[in-house]
């Protein structure tokens, strides 16, 4: 057997295309490529015309589909164009490496874990040794630009990974690896094929080599007793971003947009070629470029490679040139193209045929009925519900949210208030095919799998988390689950003791309620359970507010304001009896927290159940001389809260509050500061700005008949008893 290995670069365009040379050369009758040999499942639709790169093939777990790996392919990978040069020609393919079954099997070492500090970087050693302090540079530059590769070159770069690999510490899990890809060889080797080619990582080519090979009982010894786990394989689609190092993929490259234009793009155009794209994505941002700033871009970055002794022009080179002449010398308008240009928004396809789980195919077919296409860009549609199109998009949003499928986002519509529109941001991701997978144990269909999932969740959750289900239920159209939940959801209750969890579970169940007709879906069973859940938060919430600590108010109040947001979007006599009851009986209660307090009388206030004057008294007891300052801060945090109207409406209230804090000792009023910070914070600038008017109005002097205007009473008809009473008293008068 005539055994001829290439050493690559995952996703080199330089590398493709000396392997495609390099094959023509060598005619082998027989290709390995670096990848687990579960990956032969799927080479029957290696050369499907609708398998567009990227793509990945994807392994997982069986049991457990989050254990998952991809294995990528673009376009200009060297795998890639190697497989596909193969099934074109009807030449064996097979795939060596560390079986999936061993890789994921739990125990395992994670291929994903960050590489060890003790593992060399061959790229940056041999860089260094050429006198490179950039190893992408080097490698750009000695293969990714090179036209003229040849089996010779593979050979001296085994050579030169030869010699880092002396110098490198052991490494356990590579010499497995490499054990498993020689068995595949020998496996080739019996089967009496004569020109084989390996296409490999270059780190592995040395050992691949067949004068390397260590006894066959040796690589034995390091496969024995691994564990193992069922796996399945399957091709997913990919994305451009994903290829990029900066989304923590492993072998990814830094620009793969850029290499997938140097490798698809003819020698002479790719500058040229290049900076055109760059053009055309500057004038949609609205950067105004001319065909003559193009030329003039284009001649100084040849003019840079020739000066820098690189063999031909590189991104840096195209990016500088774009920045000086393009651009006037800003970074920015590069910012503007470099995720559609330099990174890449290409999106792959699969074949229908190919092998996936009833879920991800029933997805599939939703996605293509209601028109949601997936793409890498992420985009805003809109849906109005009132319309049959719109609400079944937003069903199937809603499951796949329930799902834990997150390929949309619910996001604020705009400046409208309406219940019946929706915003959804649609980005489509490669690990969104392990969810896919991971999911579909609930059920194979969409509706199937969101009904058992939340029904699942119905039986662990508490009370508030029951009624999040409830809404859940709703949005997603799942009849079913949210009778069951429904159902768990009034005996949780009727069993449910703490007056916190209550109150947590009426906003969402209100929210419900109020916006379940939207849907058409029937809200009577939710309302009789939020009816029993408000009337037992209101008989607890008396005991429940005393003998609070800060955090703990802090939770209640907040329970507080959740309860009345709930009972307010309704405005049911049912629900706001009682509910009012409950905080006339705790508004004032000297041993009621402050936070707690402040803010059920200001709820009073606002609900026209508590006088002004009355609110006064009860906000000069709290910031009395004699009260506690810091409660008292506490009080007056809770009863601010929300618009700033209150005091600038009444100055009675703002006097007490301007009084109350002028009076405050200067030790105390230094641990003050923060709270009423953070209490004044919540006002707007211009409201702000208003209180301090009012306050220096208060404190102008003013003449009596003034005075008497502002509290209401005639000093005039006063005056004569006034005179009397003061005559009594011994005094004189003016």
């Amino acid at each position: 057997m005539t055994l001829t290995v290439l050493g690559v670069r995952h996703h080199g365009p330089g590398s493709a295309r000396s392997v495609l040379a390099a094959l023509a050369e060598h005619e082998p009758d027989c290709v390995v490529i670096e990848g687990p040999p579960e990956l032969d499942a799927l080479l029957p639709l290696a050369g499907h015309p609708d398998l567009v790169p990227p793509v990945a093939g994807l392994v997982y777990d069986v049991a457990s589909p989050r254990r998952a790996a991809f294995y990528p392919f673009a376009v200009f990978s060297p795998e890639w164009v190697a497989l596909r040069w193969a099934v074109a020609r009807g030449v064996e393919v097979r795939f060596a490496d560390l079986p999936a079954v061993h890789a994921l099997a739990p125990g395992a070492p994670d291929e994903e874990e960050p590489t060890s500090p003790a593992r060399l970087d061959p790229i940056g050693e041999l860089a260094r040794t050429a006198g490179y302090d950039d190893p992408e540079r080097w490698w750009e530059d000695a293969v990714e630009h090179r036209r003229d590769s040849t089996l010779h070159q593979f050979a001296l770069l085994s050579e030169a990974m030869a010699q880092v690999r002396a110098h490198a510490p052991a490494d356990e899990e590579n010499d497995r690896r490499e054990a498993a890809m020689r068995r595949v060889l020998r496996a080739v080797q019996r089967s009496g094929r004569e020109r084989v080619a390996v296409v490999c990582g270059a780190w592995h080519a040395p050992a691949l080599e067949e004068g390397a090979w260590p006894t066959q009982s040796a690589d034995n010894r390091l496969l024995a007793k691994l564990p193992r786990t069922k796996v399945a394989a399957t091709w997913a689609p990919w994305t451009a971003n994903r290829l990029a190092v900066a989304s923590g993929y492993g072998a990814g490259v830094r620009s793969p947009g850029w290499y997938r234009h140097l490798f698809t793009t003819p020698d002479d155009e790719v500058v040229a070629g290049w900076l055109v794209r760059v053009a055309h994505a500057l004038r949609a941002e609205g950067v105004e470029v001319s065909p003559a700033s193009v030329v003039e871009a284009t001649r100084l970055a040849d003019a840079l490679a020739a000066v820098r002794g690189r063999p031909s022009v590189g991104l840096s080179e195209l990016d500088d040139a774009t920045r000086a002449v393009l651009a006037d010398g800003s970074d920015l308008p590069l910012a503007l193209v470099d995720r559609a240009l330099t990174v890449g928004e290409d999106l792959g396809s699969v074949p229908e045929e190919t092998p996936m789980v009833p879920l991800a195919a029933d997805v599939a077919r939703q996605q293509r009925s209601l028109r949601l296409r997936p793409s890498t860009t992420a985009t805003v549609v809109q849906l109005d519900l009132r319309r049959d199109a719109g609400l079944a998009r937003s069903v199937f949003l809603h499951r796949l949210r329930v799902l834990g499928i997150d390929w949309a986002e619910q996001v604020e519509v705009g400046a409208t208030t309406g219940t019946f529109k929706e915003a959804w941001q649609l980005e489509w991701r490669p690990e969104l095919a392990v969810a896919l997978v991971e999911a579909s144990g609930h059920g194979n269909t969409v509706l199937a799998a969101a009904e058992t999932r939340v029904e699942d969740q119905a039986a662990v959750a508490d009370l508030d988390g029951l009624a999040l289900l409830v809404q859940d239920c709703l949005l997603a159209d799942l009849p079913t689950a949210l009778a069951a939940v429904v159902a768990v959801l009034a005996e949780r209750t009727a069993r449910q003791h703490d007056t916190l969890t209550l109150l947590r579970t009426v906003e969402p169940l209100a929210r419900t309620c109020r916006y379940g007709d939207v849907r058409g879906a029937e809200t009577a069973g939710i309302a009789h359970v939020l009816e029993t859940v408000v009337l037992r938060a209101s008989l607890g919430l008396r005991a429940a507010s005393r003998s609070l600590d800060d955090d703990g108010a802090a939770a209640l109040r907040e329970g507080v304001e959740g309860t009345q947001r709930g009972v307010a979007l309704l405005d049911d006599p049912a629900l706001t009896g009682p509910w009012h009851a409950a905080l006339g009986r705790v508004g004032d209660e000297a041993e009621v927290h402050g936070a707690v307090s402040g803010r059920v009388n200001r709820i009073l206030l606002d609900a026209g159940l508590l006088a002004t004057d009355e609110a006064a008294r009860r906000l000069s007891r709290r910031l009395s001389t004699g009260a506690d300052a810091t409660a008292g801060a506490a009080w007056l945090d809770g009863f601010l809260t929300g618009e700033a109207l209150l005091l600038l409406h009444d100055e009675e209230l703002l006097d007490v509050v301007d009084g109350w804090l002028a009076a405050v000792p200067e030790h105390a009023f230094e641990d003050l500061v923060p709270l009423l910070r953070r209490t004044f914070a919540r006002f707007q600038p211009p409201e702000r700005r208003q209180i301090g008017d009012h306050l220096r109005r208060l404190r102008e002097p003013r003449s009596a008949a003034d005075r008497g205007a502002a509290t209401g009473v005639d000093l005039e008809r006063g005056r004569p008893a006034a005179a009397l009473v003061a005559r009594l008293l011994g005094m004189e008068v003016a």
